[in-house]
């Protein structure tokens, strides 16, 4: 008898996960409502269960209620094994209000400093670059401090001489966790580090930032590693971007290097991200990258796949790769066939058409499995 577990395989217990779902605004309602059916289609197939609790926390709610979340919202998703997440901003509430008053608060309180985000040149979705074949990278991007902090202020607000300050706050401890990350992910993919720096413009925080990596980086003898000044990088990803495996970069640059790599794979609107606690003592936060887009709220038109993407990552966090596995599968089978794609992707589908696509490509692969 063979003992050895497969990688892939789910494992054999029935569980209940509770997920904290916030669909947020614009067409974060319209894209979570697939990602869940196909959730609970896996769940069933896969003999786990789900157990969602919905909160309407957003801009919306903001705007009745002067705040985007109650006072006590992160003790009601504190003990949720995941947190699925929509789209958070809408004309009318500035973006740093929105942000601030949910996303970041989550993220920090929960220690989701790692901010995971896959790109991948998908069957069926060439990217718009001449020479996109074979992209397939992570943007390991720290979540929690680094240049998005809220220390600094203004001050002599209307005078001529008004002036802001906004400080960049790099720890040890923040860095190291971040980059160890990293190396351990390229470990078991293709092996090869990317840092983002500019220490040749940035003359203390980015330094820092390169000593500490050269130090964890000697850790990982097996992973290799290089650095790449922000702006070169940006344009050997455009230039080479099947080249990069593990691109590990601060929160500022990591923030815009996924968006350019996702518009590379082809569209914004099939990128994932998952905000992530490795050490699981909180729940981790997973949520499309493609934002809110008021645009085409209400139209139905949003393409799901980010969120279905997001789904999958989720489960690959809960300790599901089998599921998570079948669902990206179910995507590639409907991206290579090409009959169903929404306006973003060259199409006229509906949401719920594509959504709907994914659902019945994963059926029908759980169909051939059983015979």
């Amino acid at each position: 008898m063979n003992d050895a577990v497969d990688e892939r395989m789910d494992p054999p217990r029935t569980t209940t996960y509770r997920i904290a779902v916030i669909p947020g605004d614009g067409i974060g309602a319209e894209v979570i409502p697939p990602a869940l059916r196909t959730l609970e289609v896996l769940a069933e197939r896969g003999g786990f269960a789900f157990r969602f609790d919905h909160f309407d926390w957003s801009c919306r709610r903001y705007l009745e209620t002067g705040a985007m979340m109650p006072a006590d919202g992160l003790d009601r998703i504190a003990g949720h094994d995941a947190i699925l997440l929509g789209a958070v901003g809408w004309p009318g509430v500035p973006d740093h209000v929105s942000l601030w008053g949910l996303l970041i608060p989550i993220r920090r309180q929960f220690r989701q400093y790692v901010n995971l985000r896959p790109i991948r040149v998908l069957p069926g979705l060439p990217g718009p670059l001449r020479d996109s074949a074979g992209v397939d990278l992570v943007v390991v991007r720290e979540n929690v401090e680094g240049e998005y902090s809220e220390i600094g202020g203004r001050l002599n607000r209307g005078f001529a001489d008004e002036f802001a300050v906004q400080e960049a706050v790099f720890t040890r401890a923040g860095v190291s966790r971040v980059v160890d990350h990293a190396f351990g992910l390229a470990a078991a993919r293709r092996q090869h580090v990317t840092s983002a720096t500019k220490s040749n413009g940035i003359v203390h925080t980015m330094p820092f930032w390169d000593e500490i990596v050269e130090e964890r980086a000697a850790r990982h003898p097996a992973v290799g590693w290089r650095r790449e000044h922000i702006d070169a990088l940006t344009a050997k990803l455009v230039l080479s971007p099947a080249s990069f495996d593990v691109i590990v970069a601060s929160n500022l640059f990591g923030d815009i290097l996924s968006d350019l790599a996702a518009a590379i794979a082809g569209s914004i609107g099939i990128a994932p991200a998952g905000n992530i606690n490795p050490e699981r003592d909180f729940p981790s936060m997973f949520e499309p990258v493609h934002g809110s887009a008021p645009d085409i709220a209400g139209k139905g038109i949003a393409n799901p796949l980010g969120a279905l993407w997001s789904a999958s990552l989720m489960l690959e966090h809960l300790g599901r790769p089998e599921s998570a596995a079948a669902l990206v599968d179910a995507i590639e089978v409907v991206l290579a066939e090409g009959a169903v794609r929404t306006p973003d992707l060259g199409g006229t589908a509906t949401t719920d058409e594509l959504g709907d696509a994914v659902l019945n490509a994963l059926t029908a692969t759980g169909r051939r499995a059983e015979k």
